[in-house]
C-alpha cells in the first residue's frame, strides 16, 4: 500500500504485487533508518516456513521467527544488516473482517512476544516486548478504506490491548467507522472491550508526516506511518468502561504505539524518491 510504483502500475491495469515486494524496516533514535527496496518476482522465494526477498529472509523454526536483514536504508543510502528474533508467548487464532464484505482481514499472530535485536549496521542490540500481526486482502486496500488508526498497549499483567478504527469508503464517502477493540492474553486468548471516546492528541514525525487527527485517549494518536511511544493517562478509558458496563482492561497508565494510514495521500509523489526499485 505504500508503494507509489505498484499504485501507478495498478492504475494502468498491470500491477502485479509479486513485482513490488519489499522488507520494510523503520529504526528510530540516533541511528534511524528506513528500508523499502522493492524487488520483482525473480527475487522472491517462499515456502510454508520461509520467505526470502532478495538478500533478506524471514524463517520460522518452530519456536521463533528469525528475520535476517540485509538492506539499504533511505533516504541516505546506508546499510542495514543484522538479525531479529521474535519469540511468541502464544499463538492467536483471532481474525476479524475490516470491511462489510470481509474482503480485508486482520488478526494478531503473536500479540504477546519477546524480541531480540542484533544489528551490525547500525550497531544496535536490545531485548524487549514484541507484537506480530497480519493483514490480508482480496483487493487493493485503497478500494475499501479512506483511513484507519491502529494502536496497541502492553498492560501490566503482560497482555496486549489493541484498538483498530477503520473508516470505509461509502457511497457518499462518509461511511461509519468500524471499530475493533480486543485484549489478548499471553496464551493467545482474547476478550473484547469498549474503547475510550475519541480525542485529538499530538502527532509525531517520520519520513511521512501528518497533522493531528481523531484518536483514542489511552491509545496514542494517529500518524501517517508510525509514531514514537508516548505515556498517557487511562482515566478517560476507565470512565468509558463504566459507561459501557464492560470490564476495564487499562487500570494503569500505559505506553502505547500507534499507526495511521490516510490512503488518499499515497499518490506516489512523496515516497517515490526514497524507495528503490530492483528487478
Amino acid at each position: 500500500m505504500f508503494s507509489p510504483y505498484y499504485r501507478r502500475a495498478h492504475a494502468r491495469g498491470r500491477g502485479d504485487p509479486h513485482d513490488h515486494i519489499a522488507l520494510n524496516l523503520a529504526l528510530y533514535g540516533p541511528g534511524r533508518r528506513w528500508t523499502m527496496t522493492e524487488r520483482g518476482r525473480g527475487q522472491l522465494q517462499r515456502s510454508a516456513r520461509e520467505l526470502s526477498i532478495g538478500p533478506s529472509r524471514v524463517h520460522w523454526d518452530g519456536q521463533s521467527l528469525r528475520i535476517d536483514i540485509d538492506e539499504i536504508g533511505m533516504p541516505l543510502p546506508r546499510r542495514v544488516r543484522g538479525q531479529v528474533r521474535v519469540h511468541p508467548q502464544g499463538l492467536s487464532h483471532f481474525v476479524a473482517p475490516l470491511d462489510a464484505q470481509a474482503r480485508h482481514r486482520w488478526g494478531p499472530i503473536a500479540p504477546c512476544a519477546r524480541i531480540e535485536v542484533d544489528l551490525d549496521r547500525p550497531s544496535l542490540r536490545w531485548r524487549g516486548h514484541a507484537y506480530l500481526d497480519s493483514n490480508e486482502g482480496d483487493e487493493p486496500v485503497d478500494r475499501a478504506f479512506r483511513e484507519w488508526d491502529w494502536s496497541r498497549a502492553l498492560l501490566a499483567d503482560g497482555s496486549t490491548a489493541v484498538v483498530y478504527d477503520v473508516r470505509e469508503r461509502g457511497s457518499d464517502g462518509a461511511a461509519p467507522p468500524r471499530l475493533i477493540a480486543q485484549r489478548f492474553a499471553a496464551d493467545g486468548r482474547s476478550q473484547a472491550f469498549a474503547p475510550p471516546p475519541p480525542a485529538v492528541l499530538q502527532s509525531s514525525t517520520l519520513l511521512v508526516s501528518g497533522g493531528a487527527a481523531p484518536s483514542y485517549s489511552g491509545f496514542v494518536p494517529p500518524f501517517d506511518c508510525a509514531v514514537k511511544p508516548k505515556r498517557i493517562s487511562s482515566q478517560g478509558f476507565n470512565d468509558a468502561m463504566a459507561r459501557a458496563k464492560l470490564p476495564s482492561v487499562l487500570p494503569e497508565t500505559v505506553r502505547a504505539m500507534c499507526f495511521t494510514a490516510e490512503l488518499p495521500q499515497f499518490t506516489g509523489s512523496l515516497l517515490a524518491l526514497p524507495v528503490a526499485l530492483l528487478s
